[in-house]
């Protein structure tokens, strides 16, 4: 069995790692890890929560303190892009414990927040740069951030930058970095555009990959209700005054949602807060501080905001919107049942849901119990069985656009009677077809030709 004893890693870096209260490394810390100390390029496919960020900070630590810095002034030489503010944050706090008994100063910029703060720091010089792409642009702009030392540069989470339209931003950054460094590339799906931004900075890769696993935790009670869409809000609200509902961690689709949804409960009594993109730094962190503390029992998040949230004791996740993604389902429900303890999770399901469902027991190999005790049962929104469902899942992952209006039906042409023979001069006989033993010219030719007289010009008054 490999242990980090057996990962070649310092001695600070293993006692950081026994402190944290790790003794085995996951997968894909065992398979990167060795190849980072080596010198390589790595391309791993790899999902939050598999241990990542430990797979690329500890040997980037180890190569830090092991080669010499220039003297004077401490220049960034490590730089890790991160999507989003959270795990950008965490990021950073890792580099801090694992680093806690070496002396790499590190820090993390972000949008959202004053400058100013981050700029006194780097302006006292520091190795490691943990970064989203939006501000570290706008201070590479500013003449602030140099990048031209860099030796160790790490792209996290590949395919949320894209989706998030980060792509143009990840290729200026490219533009300035020193062609001689040694690149990582983080990407929990592999896409085409991942593959060609990969192959555009690599360097010979190694390729990693750890399969996910599907399989939900046995801890996790997982049900499903089937609900109308216009009842998930009142079903909500019911299910969390529960004395057994302590701290809940609830998704929706959309940011509007989320907002939404929190109002809507704050109507009902339930203290909430909403974190997605759209929310200041302090408005996020300030959430995030009091679902921590107990002052808001529930969160309302988006997908993408939820990364690298990590707060233990969350009892129940209420899925409020299903995802279009069914390995998002498994990202979503392992918030709660963490470090042996037990967690619930539910999910609303409602008449435009029925094939995400169906897509989320095929991947994780089972069928959600159905949850029928409760006021708001909807039967018109429980799909097939998936025996009876398509063997295939289907290209579309949105609700179907609601029907178009149908179009006004056209006037009937006019029937080819008699018609009422047109006025000399007009438009249209000008434009009818000439007799026979005509030409269209000298028909043209003898039709009047009517001009516009100009109104003469009134002048002023003369005056003397």
């Amino acid at each position: 069995m490999t242990t980090f004893a057996n990962l070649d890693l310092i001695e600070p870096l293993r006692r950081a790692v026994a402190h944290e209260g790790y003794e085995i490394p996951t997968p894909i810390q065992a398979q990167s890890i060795p190849l980072l100390l080596e010198g390589r390029d790595v391309l791993g496919c790899a999902q939050t929560g598999t241990g990542k960020t430990a797979a690329f900070a500890l040997p980037m630590l180890q190569h830090l303190v092991g080669t010499p810095a220039p003297r004077g002034k401490k220049i960034i030489r490590a730089l890790v892009l991160s999507p989003t503010r959270e795990l950008a944050a965490q990021i950073d706090e890792s580099f801090g414990a694992y680093g806690r008994y070496l002396q790499v100063p590190h820090t993390v910029i972000f949008g959202g927040v004053n400058q100013s703060g981050q700029v006194k720091i780097l302006r006292r010089g520091v190795e490691v740069l943990v970064a989203t792409p939006g501000r570290l642009l706008d201070l590479m702009g500013q003449g602030i951030i140099d990048l031209g030392r860099v030796e160790l540069f790490v792209l996290d989470e590949a395919d949320r930058m894209l989706d998030m339209g980060f792509i143009h931003d990840i290729k200026r950054v490219l533009r300035v970095l020193p062609p001689r460094r040694q690149n990582l590339l983080f990407s929990a799906t592999m896409p085409r555009s991942i593959a060609d931004l990969a192959s555009s900075f690599l360097n010979n890769p190694a390729w990693v990959e750890v399969t996910p696993n599907v399989k939900t935790v046995d801890q996790i009670e997982q049900r499903v209700m089937f609900v109308a869409r216009a009842d998930k809000r009142r079903l909500l609200a019911e299910l969390l005054h529960s004395p057994e509902v302590e701290r809940v961690l609830v998704f929706t689709r959309t940011k509007h949602g989320a907002n939404r949804l929190v109002k809507q409960l704050d109507r009902a009594g339930i203290r909430g807060a909403a974190i997605h993109g759209n929310k200041s730094q302090s408005a996020r962190r300030k959430a995030l501080e009091g679902f921590r503390n107990g002052s808001n029992p529930v969160l309302v998040a988006t997908d993408l905001a939820a990364r690298g949230i990590d707060v233990e004791g969350i009892s129940h996740v209420f899925n409020f919107d299903l995802p279009n993604e069914p390995e998002t389902y498994v990202h979503r429900i392992g918030r709660t049942g963490r470090a042996g303890m037990t967690g619930i999770a539910i999910s609303f399901c409602d008449e435009t849901e029925g094939e995400y469902l169906r897509d989320i027991e095929k991947l994780i190999g089972q069928t959600i119990p159905v949850a029928r005790d409760h006021a708001y049962e909807c039967p018109q929104a429980e799909p097939p069985p998936l025996s009876q469902s398509r063997g295939s899942r289907s290209p579309r992952r949105r609700p179907p656009p609601p029907p178009r209006r149908s179009p006004r039906p056209r006037r009937p042409p006019r029937s080819s009677g008699p018609q009422r023979p047109a006025k000399p001069g007009s438009q249209g006989s000008a434009n009818r077809t000439p007799a026979a033993g005509t030409s269209p010219s000298s028909d043209a030719e003898s039709q009047p030709r009517h001009r516009r007289r100009r109104r003469p010009r009134r002048r002023p008054p003369q005056t003397d």
